[in-house]
């Protein structure tokens, strides 16, 4: 098992603090789930960058409360709309555009850069994060699922560390991360099965989106929300798994666990486990990678093990939910095929979303776009971002879109 962060801990990981983050994907999910943590304990952190998209209003909000010295989003218009917004006597250098997320991510004084741009479009910045040998507390799993083995490389080569945020890695980080590689068999993904764990293919067919995205157990953003549904999240994850430990596919298991208590398992060659339960608050992963390594209060619900009873666990359905054997399959095939995957899914998460496309038709255009990709070797950065070029504008035309 060879992980792309460092155990021993490095001595440069900072200390009781401030921690100077850039936080990329501010204005989503995670990005203010992570600014709430920051708010939590503002002693152990300095803001030094917030990276948004469109919401200017909330990222003039974030940022009239953190005072970051810069601040990065998606257009001209939304630059102009933020500058707008900040008071007189603060005025922070406001960039925009692909550029201004690498710029983000790579400032020379920051400790950590928090990665939480959803899809595709946070592999650069990420790339950026990591080729300046940051701390990256990695929420993207798209950059790895992408550019796993170039980051991989851009990590060994810059002495980067990755700490994993998303829950499932998280739970798997504190479980296994300073074992020893040959004592782990394998390691378990949970999933909680989503909306429609248990609905009929009748049922699945007429879904809309609305139900699609009200997930039982988690507060996620839309894109990965519909991903739960799908159980295309968990097949990511598991490609992200095998990245971040160097594991092969046969050797990440998934099973859907309702409950969403027991985060993920590893287990040993000596027949034990190691669990990591907690309750689904995004919280809980965030705080512990951008405090890591030490453990802080959190004003999160505990769990009662008494109330909650009982934890069960089931195999996932692959007739009804197969894009969790379609990202498998693409991880298997070659090192261009993930790429596909991501970008088909991606195009088809947004056509559902708009009333385009059904739910099923998912996996559907996924499994299209997949049969008709050769596979290739993905030597550089340029190469995956041209391929996902290429992906996204056959999905759309097998779509009609």
């Amino acid at each position: 098992m060879q992980t792309v962060y460092i155990s021993p801990l490095p001595d440069r990981i900072p200390g009781r603090g401030p921690r100077r983050l850039s936080v990329l994907g501010s204005t989503g999910s995670i990005g203010t789930q992570a600014l709430s943590v920051v708010e939590e304990h503002p002693e152990r952190f300095e803001i030094l960058a917030l990276a948004g998209g469109r919401n200017a209003e909330l990222l003039a909000r974030q940022a009239v409360r953190h005072r970051p010295r810069l601040l990065a989003v998606l257009d001209a218009d939304t630059a102009a709309a933020v500058r707008a917004l900040l008071p007189a006597g603060y005025a922070p250098e406001i960039e925009y555009g692909p550029e201004a997320y690498v710029a983000a991510a790579g400032l020379p004084d920051a400790d950590m850069v928090v990665s939480s741009i959803v899809g595709a479009a946070g592999l650069p910045p990420t790339f950026a994060a990591v080729a300046a040998g940051k701390i990256v507390a990695l929420a993207n799993k798209e950059s790895l699922v992408l550019a796993g083995h170039l980051i991989r490389q851009a990590c060994r080569e810059s002495g980067a560390i990755l700490l994993p945020v998303d829950s499932e890695h998280n739970a798997l980080f504190q479980a296994c991360c300073f074992e020893k590689a040959d004592a782990l068999r394998r390691l378990i993904l949970t999933a909680s099965g989503g909306p429609f764990r248990g609905k009929s293919r009748a049922f699945l067919e007429k879904v809309t989106p609305a139900q699609a995205l009200a997930h039982p157990n988690w507060s996620m953003g839309a894109k990965i929300s519909v991903d739960s549904a799908t159980l295309m999240n968990k097949g990511l994850e598991v490609i992200e798994a095998c990245h971040l430990y160097g594991l092969p596919e046969h050797r990440v298991a998934t099973v859907v666990h309702p409950q969403s208590v027991v985060h993920s398992l590893a287990e040993y060659v000596d027949g034990s486990m190691l669990a990591h339960l907690g309750p689904p608050d995004m919280r809980v992963a965030i705080a512990y990678c951008v405090c890591f390594p030490e453990r802080v209060p959190l004003a999160v619900t505990p769990l009662d093990l008494v109330a909650l009873g009982s934890l069960t666990f089931e195999e996932p359905d692959l007739s009804l939910f197969p894009c969790l054997r379609l990202a498998r399959e693409a991880f298997a095939a070659s090192q261009s095929h993930p790429i596909v995957l991501n970008a088909a899914n991606e195009v088809a998460v947004a056509l559902f979303l708009s009333g385009a496309l059904p739910f099923t038709g998912i996996a559907r255009l996924i499994a299209d776009c997949l049969a008709g990709h050769p596979g290739q070797a993905v030597p550089d950065l340029g190469t995956v971002l041209e391929l996902d070029r290429e992906a996204r504008t056959r999905a759309r035309k097998l779509a009609g879109a």
